[in-house]
């Protein structure tokens, strides 16, 4: 399967994956695996998903090599502490059966003296060879500017569809190599019933949700990591990179901005 790469910090990331939020136990490891199976190689969890033991058994299961895999996890903002972080990442790498993450975030930010120490702790896991790369997710602009001063950040995960372009944070984040990587991309389907996503794909002959992954997938530095309701869905996802939105196109659907 063609798919787009990003190299962020020398590291290769495939820039579409597969959110996993909600996909738990075994019918979850299943559709992950599955998943795997049709070609994603990119796979978002967290701990507070409750899925990483599941995520750990699809690959598993998969057959696929671990090293042909990017797996992204996060801490949650109730273990930024001296005393819990690093156990708690220890327990995220024994659920998902592996030596290191391929991407360690902040799953969300807290106060600034808490966000520092946690940005310390991301250093410590880039040491211990825990984490390949670190970053942080849901932080604005001023929060993520802050953290990039006590650690290598390299992303920032955070909700991004047409009707929500943070065209400020993205710009910064391109200026700086950074990567942004968008969940809900579909704006939990509201999005799809636009008339421009309708008409353009119509165009394409394409689904509405290919569009605005392509749309997505053609911004320099931006991974996505929609959610798939059944197999069907999951293919149509990945089938994004045979064809191209002509600059025109991708206005119209930044124009979809509220």
């Amino acid at each position: 399967m063609q798919q787009k790469l990003l190299d962020i910090q020398k590291v290769t990331v495939p820039a579409l994956g597969l959110g996993t939020y909600k996909l738990t136990g075994k019918e979850g490891a299943r559709e992950i695996q599955r998943a795997l199976l049709l070609g994603y190689r990119h796979i978002d969890t967290a701990e507070m998903y409750g899925n990483e033991g599941d995520v750990g058994n699809a690959i598993k299961a998969s057959g696929i090599n671990r090293n042909d895999i990017f797996i992204t996890t996060k801490v949650w903002p109730s273990n930024f502490s001296k005393n819990k972080f690093i156990p708690c990442v220890e327990e995220s790498l024994r659920k998902l059966q592996i030596d290191t993450i391929d991407l360690l975030l902040l799953h969300w930010p807290a106060d600034s003296d808490t966000n520092k120490l946690a940005a310390d702790l991301l250093n410590e896991c880039v040491h211990k060879k825990y984490a390949k790369l670190v970053g942080v997710s849901n932080f604005s602009l001023a929060q993520l500017k802050l953290v990039q001063k006590m650690a290598p950040v390299c992303c920032n995960q955070v909700e991004y569809s047409p009707y929500n372009n943070n065209k400020q944070l993205l710009q910064y984040m391109q200026q700086q190599g950074l990567m942004l990587t968008a969940y809900s991309p579909l704006a939990r389907g509201e999005v799809l019933k636009e008339a421009i996503i309708k008409k353009l794909a119509e165009k394409h002959q394409r689904s509405g949700a290919q569009i605005v992954l392509r749309w997505l997938l053609e911004q320099n530095n931006v991974a996505a990591i929609p959610k798939a309701g059944s197999e069907k869905h999951s293919l149509q996802n990945l089938q994004v990179f045979d064809f191209e939105l002509s600059e025109n196109d991708m206005q119209q659907v930044f124009a979809l901005a509220r």
